[in-house]
């Protein structure tokens, strides 16, 4: 055999998937989608219409270019969102299912990234993976196996590896995470000097869980920071093992990502990362797991789908041209092309190895979007906010749960009420428009109104930032964003105004 042919061989076994790797990838990433949604379901008032706190006003006012491209605008109701939230999780099922799989994920995808654009405020590291790896997913054979479409076709299983352009890309892709993340954690100190997961694990506010327990153990910290970075360093493995050395790589990164989803508030990036690690996984782990399904799952998927009258008939009702078809496939081939290029070089100028046109530059920058996750050095400052409402009659009333003034409350964590508030309030005390804090103020006195008989004349809002130091007190900084008047209070104050009787002349 040539030196080619070996190089080529090698190449191929190390950037294929295992197409029932891709039918587990399938539903993983369905159900990454599936408990996003059902995290952000709870606030969907305040972070997704116009009584909440970014109306769309607002938001093409901060965002202009990014709301445009969201159908979550065409209304500010609640019933709208809702309609939309509901369209995702069918489109998210039938992905899950393998029903009209390629449809289902770009549905899936378009659907997920309107409602990301909806509110970018929220936005992190995960929602920038899920929908990175929606998109890879349309172009690639999701549904090859372990789904109703599989079921229902007539031909053989096809039951070679899928070495495409777009399975190398998805790889790349995850691979580029990590290796990212590991190149700017290295630029930091708090990785090589064992400090970094007692500073993450000192904010009190994103600990959630046995996270509270494991920040009294600084040991333990120290030598989880130390085998989190070996892994890192191990990521290149990914795609250069083989067998049995890349499954144990895998595992090591599913570890650690089990590890932070049980101590960090993290939303659903944890579950997006294991989702993400499936495709790595080699035949030999699917030879065990097709046994399984095949002997337990399957018959049981066959009478569900015999039950619903889905077992029969093809999944495709229209013939297409075979060149047509041909056309297709190639663009397919072009565009993953495209997409797999733009990856390796927006993450290496990200790195700042390669110098982008300022054309591009001056509308994002990559170095302000990449894959920085507690790097190079983990956020060391939390803290929580103190609102304090002043209703009509002069009473004061704290308007955020767990919190009493400036005073430390005894779980800051219970400050936040869920991890979108979390981000939400982290990216408003770090110098965001204006606007988005005066709005703020603002839903918290039309929230008020709508939850008591009283109505705001006022809002003072104050954020109370902790710093971690190690070995030495907190530092603590009262960082007060201003009072703000509540509209409905001078709304309310004319009303009575033209109600009062007229003056008589002395």
């Amino acid at each position: 055999m040539s030196l080619r042919s070996r190089v080529q061989r090698a190449v191929v076994a190390r950037f294929s998937v295992d197409r029932r790797a891709l039918a587990a990838f399938r539903v993983a990433l369905a159900t990454a989608v599936l408990v996003d949604l059902a995290l952000r379901l709870r606030d969907v008032r305040a972070f997704y219409t116009d009584a909440g706190v970014l109306p769309r006003a607002l938001l093409l006012e901060t965002f202009p270019a990014l709301g445009r491209l969201s159908i979550h605008t065409l209304s500010g109701g609640l019933w709208w969102q809702l309609v939309l939230f509901a369209a995702t999780a069918v489109a998210a099922l039938a992905l899950a299912a393998g029903y009209r799989t390629r449809l289902a994920t770009a549905v899936t995808f378009a659907l997920v990234l309107s409602m990301q654009l909806r509110n970018p405020v929220l936005l992190n590291a995960g929602d920038s993976l899920l929908r990175r790896l929606l998109l890879w997913s349309v172009l690639l054979p999701l549904g090859a196996r372990w789904s109703v479409d599989a079921r229902r076709r007539e031909s053989t299983v096809d039951r070679a590896d899928v070495a495409s352009i777009a399975a190398a890309g998805l790889l790349v892709q995850v691979l580029a995470v990590y290796v990212v993340n590991a190149v700017l954690k290295a630029r930091g100190s708090a990785w090589h000097d064992g400090t970094a997961g007692r500073l993450a694990f000192g904010m009190d506010a994103i600990t959630v869980m046995f996270g509270e327990v494991v920040a009294e153990f600084p040991a333990l910290l120290t030598a989880g920071t130390y085998a989190w970075t070996v892994v890192l360093l191990a990521a290149p493995l990914l795609v250069l093992a083989t067998g049995r050395a890349r499954t144990a790589v895998v595992a090591a990164f599913a570890t650690g990502h089990v590890a932070m989803a049980l101590t960090l508030r993290l939303g659903a990036f944890p579950l997006v990362s294991l989702a993400a690690l499936v495709p790595f996984l080699p035949g030999v782990v699917w030879d065990r797991v097709e046994r399984v399904v095949d002997e337990r799952l399957a018959p049981r998927a066959d009478r569900v789908l015999d039950r619903v009258g889905l077992a029969e008939g093809e999944t495709s009702s229209v013939a297409l041209p075979a060149a047509l078809r041909d056309l297709g496939a190639g663009s397919a081939r072009a565009l993953a092309a495209a997409l797999l290029a733009f990856v390796l070089v927006w993450n290496a100028a990200a790195l700042g190895l390669v110098a982008l046109p300022g054309s591009v530059t001056d509308t994002v920058d990559p170095e302000e979007r990449r894959w920085d996750m507690f790097a190079p050095e983990p956020r060391a400052t939390g803290g929580w906010y103190a609102t304090v409402g002043t209703t009509e009659s002069g009473e004061r009333v704290d308007l955020a749960p767990g919190a009493d003034g400036t005073a430390m409350p005894a779980d800051v964590d219970s400050t936040y009420p869920s991890h979108r508030w979390y981000v939400y309030l982290t990216s408003l005390r770090d110098a965001p428009a204006p606007a988005l804090r005066e709005r703020f103020a603002h839903y918290l006195c039309e929230r008020w109104t709508r939850e008591h008989a009283s109505t705001l004349e006022s809002v003072n809002v104050t954020f109370v930032a902790r710093s971690v130091v190690l070995d030495a007190p907190d530092r603590v900084d009262v960082r007060p964003f201003g009072v703000t008047a509540c509209a409905g209070a001078d709304r309310a104050a004319s009303e009575r105004t033209r109600h009062l009787p007229p003056l008589e002349d002395d």
